[in-house]
């Protein structure tokens, strides 16, 4: 395949942009994201091809696997062009109706359309449907719009018109100093500003210098950066190649955990293909700069996220790390000046290359500037990937967004940051999203999960749950993260099995406070937040667990009776048909009743009864 210069990307682009944009073709947009797979989108895709094929329709129909569209709760998901029409949960047998009545006679089939659960009407369009009315994309730009798997699909939506005006148009001066204008501070969860982070680099003395993306994204509930990658390679690609002339580095790394199959192959095929048109190795687009980029797959070490534990895995050596300074802009990977940016920091800044920083910094809060995209998972009824301004609130992503909580049960948290973060009542749900007003109620922005917690949901097992993450994924190098989220997560233990004492709480306390002075990295000393927010906002629920015997949330086992409450019973039998090991007794009209001997107590039944009668 010929090697492009400046010049043929241009008629690449027009000749891409006139398939993408073609009005007299169907574009059947089918997701293709991990979710998705998982929901059965494969078989759809394959039964589309089949009788796109046997009805002889290949040249008026394009089939296209896309990347995560976005909203996981409604797929397997298809977006037809054009039109907008948003297909939701279909199945292999939906295909011959869709393609007889929306293809064919060009009736939209409405039994598909997304039914929206407060006006309960059926909404066609993907833009007027509230989960994606609501955002702005902008790093997730091209989600469901391309095939990540064709490099002129991303061409074609101005891809690599950014790369062309960084190496031709800009000097490394001027690429930094565009990135500073625009705010874009790192989305990885420091919130360090990429630009100052690019110049401290570029000033470092070396003629060796590397470009890392850091894609190991390991916190409970987050799948911003895989489905990123899924969905937009090259997007990534292009922020490393201006990173790289930003600071005259010629070799980039992107480090992935190898729990994401998807994601490596699709990151993979773009590598080669950029490769194959001249977009990344050596002399790219005739411009005389080189910048080659390799990935390195991680064995998923939590750890591995903190920047200095990534590059010592990268040169063969034990994830763990090390004291700074040096940091990694003057000492990072083989001791080369470093610059390290998550997947959605390299991800905006072709935008912010071709459209300005001042474009870029036209929305978000003052501090923090530009939008943030989330994964937003738990107790809510649209999961999925959202991408908001910065400063939109809580309440705004969590119930304008996602839909509210599911079964009309209350909110009581949402556990922002991942391990490392914390959680936040329902008092705070107005609070802006920015790294500034998160942090004064207790939590981080992190990377950008968010699991939303309802009123069944114990806070003292959550915090559990955090801790045995951290205790888990411990390097083990310094004493305070290895010993002292040790003795936090024994702790926590013994009230959630009713053995905690009133000192217990103090002593969770005391070592929080320890281990955040004086843990090495990061990852420890944000290791005790979910157990410092949790005592802040939910301390009377440690106190029932110590001085009642009791779990306010009936989660922990150990404190449950497994009895059926006679006042509360309407003896419905919902319990019984739920039990996996018949271990509830009932008839017809009559109290159920559960044997202790057979109860396996797996909580079945506490989250079928609608009138919370077990006890």
């Amino acid at each position: 395949m010929d090697r492009f210069t400046i010049e043929d990307l241009t008629a690449a682009r027009t000749k891409a942009a006139a398939v993408l944009e073609n009005p007299d073709i169907f574009h059947l947009m089918v997701c293709s994201g991990t979710g998705c797979h998982a929901t059965g989108s494969l078989p759809v895709v394959e039964a589309l091809r089949q009788e796109v094929a046997q009805r002889d329709l290949g040249d008026k129909v394009r089939v296209v696997e896309t990347g995560c569209n976005g909203f996981c709760a409604a797929g397997p998901i298809m977006v037809v062009h054009p039109g907008d029409i948003f297909y939701q949960k279909l199945k292999v047998e939906d295909v011959p109706v869709i393609i007889e009545e929306h293809i064919l006679k060009g009736k939209p089939v409405e039994k598909y359309f997304y039914k929206d659960p407060v006006s309960k009407k059926k909404i066609p369009s993907q833009d007027d449907i509230p989960f994606f009315a609501h955002q702005m994309p902008r790093a997730l730009r091209n989600k469901g719009l391309i095939d990540p798997e064709s490099i002129d699909d991303y061409i074609g939506r101005d891809g690599y018109r950014a790369t062309a005006k960084a190496l031709q148009e800009m000097s490394a001066d001027e690429i930094i100093e565009e990135v500073k204008t625009s705010g874009l501070r790192g989305r990885g969860g420091a919130g360090f500003p990429a630009g100052m982070k690019w110049q401290f680099a570029k000033a470092s003395p070396g003629e060796t210098k590397f470009v890392l993306c850091n894609a190991d994204e390991g916190d409970p509930g987050a799948f911003m950066d895989r489905s990123i990658l899924e969905a937009d390679p090259h997007a990534v690609l292009e922020g490393m190649i201006i990173a790289a002339k930003a600071i005259n580095a010629r070799q980039g790394y992107v480090y992935a955990r190898t729990e994401y199959p998807l994601a490596i192959r699709r990151l993979g095929i773009a590598i080669e293909q950029a490769h194959e048109r001249g977009l990344i190795g050596d002399d790219i687009m005739g411009t005389g700069f080189n910048f080659h980029v390799e990935i390195y797959q991680g064995a998923g070490a939590f750890v591995c996220g903190e920047e200095t534990a990534l590059m010592r895995s990268i040169e063969g050596r034990r994830g763990m790390p090390r004291p700074r300074p040096p940091f990694p802009a003057h000492k990072g990977l083989w001791e080369k000046p470093t610059i390290l940016n998550n997947v959605e920091t390299l991800a905006n800044v072709p935008q912010i290359i071709l459209n300005g920083g001042d474009w870029y910094a036209s929305v978000g809060t003052e501090t923090s500037k530009g939008t943030k995209v989330f994964a937003l998972s738990g107790d809510v009824n649209n999961i999925g990937l959202l991408e908001v301004p910065m400063g939109t609130s809580l309440r705004k992503m969590i119930y304008d967004i996602g839909g509210g909580i599911p079964k009309k049960r209350k909110f009581k948290a949402v556990q922002l940051g991942g391990p490392s973060g914390g959680c936040v009542p329902e008092e705070y749900l107005d609070t802006p999203v920015d790294y500034e007003e998160i942090a004064k109620v207790g939590a981080i922005m992190g990377s950008g999960g968010a699991i939303v917690m309802d009123e069944n949901t114990c806070m003292v097992d959550m915090a559990r749950f955090f801790m045995d993450f951290i205790q888990d994924e411990s390097c083990g190098k310094c004493t305070p993260c290895r010993e002292g989220t040790r003795r936090q997560l024994e702790l926590l233990k013994k009230i959630c099995d009713g053995k905690g004492e009133p000192q217990d709480l103090n002593e969770l306390e005391s070592l929080s406070d320890v281990i955040k002075e004086t843990a090495l990295c990061g990852l420890g000393q944000t290791g005790p937040n979910p157990v410092l927010s949790t005592l802040r906002y939910f301390r009377h629920e440690y106190e029932a667990h110590i001085h009642e015997q009791r779990c306010p949330a009936k989660r922990c086992v150990a404190l449950l009776k497994f009895e059926v409450n006679e006042e509360l019973c309407t003896r419905c039998g919902m319990c019984a048909r739920a039990c996996p090991v018949d271990a509830v007794e009932w008839e017809k009209k009559q109290l159920a009743r559960i044997d202790k001997e057979k109860c396996i107590e797996c909580l079945t039944c506490y989250d079928k009864c609608k009138f919370n009668a077990i006890d």
